[in-house]
């Protein structure tokens, strides 16, 4: 009988136990080492990130201390429920005693409206602006050219800058005898009038954060393969139809990405206005965003101040989480749909 005809014994399932035992045995130890290796990371996490956040929470249940308007004794600050969450989100004050009365006028409760008024305000139209503004630079610098080393790293220059310099940059550009009334031939405040100094402040965050978005974009045009495009040019596409069935899909992870990056970061923007419009200035605060207003509010009180740092956090965890839960969604199922296709 040659070798070629011998046939192995099959396993036994007695054969296969301790094959499955040895598996598991170096799976457990591989979880152990996994656990031991991230512990002293998620310990650091904990003690720089976690125990602020507990801290600001505890801090949002207790009444700053100050004077009792019947006694006009200085009282210090015990356990105030929900009073502080209620003086920004109900418009309701409280005196020294914990007794709900009404708030006097221009507090700082009755702006958190208007604060986050401002602040989606800005979010909304400078996450627009920038997202087509990138795309369209994104596309510039994608293209092959003479010079597009210099073209991307001019682009770039913009992101480059530090915030607190981009905002005295535009500030000499929009003051009264500035560049920008100079060439509008106009006289317009831009840093004092209401919705003047709204402007200015989408204008000088659009010119600066752009190149980022361009940046983030231009990564995902990268990545797309050119025969894809030749391909859609066979099948008759126009420049359009491409764009919008072969380009967009493609680059919809990086541009989400992108989306999400800007979308938390202009929901937290306090440097931008408050150095540009001095400090959330114009008429009727407004530029006075919700971490302008934090600050603000510090100066008065921290356990008041705490609740609403507490409320923005809230408002940008929800926020975060749509996006990751319904967009980021949509692109695992694009993936998914686009590898069926591909089998």
């Amino acid at each position: 009988m040659s070798a070629s005809n011998v046939v192995a014994p099959p396993v036994t399932p007695t054969q296969k136990r301790p094959v499955r035992a040895g598996i598991k045995k170096a799976r457990r130890g591989q979880a152990r080492w996994a656990i031991y290796l991230v512990a002293p990371t998620i310990a650091l996490l904990a003690i720089v990130i976690g125990y602020p956040v507990v801290s600001a929470i505890v801090m949002s249940f207790q009444k700053d201390a100050g004077l009792d308007p019947a006694t006009g004794l200085f009282v210090q600050g015990g356990f105030a429920g929900f009073q502080n969450y209620a003086h920004w989100l109900l418009q309701q004050c409280m005196n020294a005693s914990g007794q709900t009365i009404a708030c006097p006028p221009g507090n700082l409760g009755s702006q958190f409206w208007n604060a986050a008024f401002v602040t989606f305000f800005f979010t909304a139209v400078t996450v627009v602006l920038e997202t087509a503004l990138g795309m369209w630079f994104a596309f510039i610098m994608n293209r092959g050219f003479h010079g597009r080393g210099l073209v991307r790293a001019a682009i770039l220059v913009p992101w480059a800058i530090p915030t607190a310099v981009t905002a005295k940059l535009w500030f000499f550009i929009f003051s009264v005898a500035g560049v920008a009334n100079a060439v509008l031939n106009t006289h317009i405040l831009w840093t004092s009038d209401e919705w003047a100094s709204r402007f200015a402040v989408i204008i000088a965050d659009t010119w600066k954060t752009t190149p980022f978005m361009a940046l983030l974009i231009l990564a995902g045009l990268q990545i797309i393969p050119e025969e894809v495009y030749e391909a859609a040019k066979v099948d008759g596409a126009t420049s359009w139809q491409r764009f919008w069935r072969v380009t967009l899909p493609l680059i919809k992870p990086a541009l989400l990405v992108a989306v999400l990056f800007r979308v938390l970061d202009a929901l937290r923007i306090y440097d931008l206005p408050a150095i540009l419009t001095h400090g959330g200035g114009g008429t009727g605060n407004a530029t006075t965003t919700l971490s302008i207003l934090v600050v603000d509010q510090i100066r008065q009180g921290f356990n008041s101040a705490s609740a609403l740092s507490t409320i923005t956090f809230i408002i940008i965890f929800i926020v975060a989480f749509i996006f990751v839960r319904i967009l980021g969604t949509n692109v695992v199922r694009t993936q998914e749909a686009q590898q069926k296709g591909a089998k």
